[in-house]
């Protein structure tokens, strides 16, 4: 559903962004050519990691766009896309890779941020090799979550098949499962990772903000429908230079982006955003290669037979860099 945001919050909003030299002059946009449309659908995930494309409205705003939606969507459920729904979201990479594979019409713009995902587990459980014979919690088989903790399995030895003991439940979250210890380890992401360290409840054995490989990597990048980025480039362009300014945001101004998410409605605790915004890299944008990411993570669900698609060809055919090159130049710090 679309969320209002009120004058007072779009003032707001870009006074902060003005004060963090994030809007570019009105001059500068009225030289620029005119939107093909200024109606933008953007995925509204229960995932704080996704925090610029919460607080992008402003700055959207600023580049032209006046009718901008927020659409509800369920974590991990395929079709975003291809069922017409929005036309943009981030997404963690493997997921993208994973759509990909499956047909949908996605084209990977740019990566936004570095971390996310923690890896919770009990006692003597210390690290993913411990993870041999233990019951792991998946909210389904090739969601997210197991996509993830099936390559990590496999990049240090064990086969995620064969050692590791899936555990899936109708009526139970894999985080609910592990509070009650009824597994061994799940993956977590805000705010379930503050949830579960509030609560003293387990120890972490892999932090993807930290811990390598993954924190080499971009975990979460921007796509856009095709179809949408094909027809109106323009309107793709300034959307990517919104969400690009929000991120830059959200590293240099945590608390009042964090602000931002508790007023917009997208969360009710602050101090869970705060920590997700404070322990989380959204500075790499300009860093990092996207496209390396995006091979990371397609090679390993590759290798692990999670998907068909060759690598090579799900870049060639479903990313494109030319706005964020373009932007890079543009956007210099």
């Amino acid at each position: 559903m679309p969320i209002m945001y009120s004058r007072r919050r779009f003032l707001t909003a870009l006074s902060l962004a003005g004060g963090a030299r994030l809007i570019d002059p009105p001059r500068v946009l009225a030289a620029e050519v005119p939107l093909e449309t200024t109606t933008i659908r953007l995925a509204q995930i229960a995932n704080l990691c996704f925090a610029p494309q919460y607080i992008a409205d402003a700055l959207l705003r600023a580049e032209g766009f006046t009718d901008i939606r927020y659409v509800e969507m369920v974590p991990g459920a395929p079709g975003w896309f291809s069922g017409g729904e929005v036309d943009f979201t981030m997404s963690y990479a493997s997921n993208l890779v994973a759509a990909i594979d499956a047909g949908e019409p996605v084209t990977v713009l740019a990566g936004v941020m570095v971390g996310c995902i923690e890896v919770f587990a009990h006692e003597p459980i210390h690290g993913i090799a411990d993870l041999k014979g233990r019951t792991v919690g998946v909210p389904d088989w090739r969601s997210s979550a197991h996509l993830l903790l099936t390559i990590m399995a496999a990049h240090v030895g064990l086969d995620p098949d064969k050692d590791i003991r899936w555990v899936t439940s109708q009526s139970l979250t894999p985080m609910e499962l592990f509070a009650d210890g009824k597994i061994d380890a799940f993956l977590g992401q805000p705010s379930e990772s503050q949830d579960l360290r509030a609560r003293h409840i387990g120890h972490v054995i892999v932090n993807t903000a930290v811990d390598r490989p993954w924190s080499q990597y971009f975990c979460c990048l921007l796509a856009g429908n095709r179809e949408y980025v094909r027809k109106y480039p323009v309107a793709t362009k300034r959307a990517l230079r919104a969400i690009l300014k929000a991120t830059d945001l959200c590293a240099t101004e945590p608390t009042n982006a964090a602000q931002q998410i508790v007023d917009r409605g997208f969360t009710r605790h602050y101090d869970y955003a705060l920590q997700t915004l404070s322990e989380n890299s959204y500075d790499k944008w300009r860093e990092y290669d996207p496209e390396d990411s995006m091979r990371f993570y397609a090679l390993r669900l590759y290798d692990s037979r999670l998907i068909k698609t060759n690598p090579t060809k799900i870049i060639a055919e479903n990313t494109d860099w030319r706005f964020l090159n373009e932007l890079k130049r543009e956007l210099k710090a």
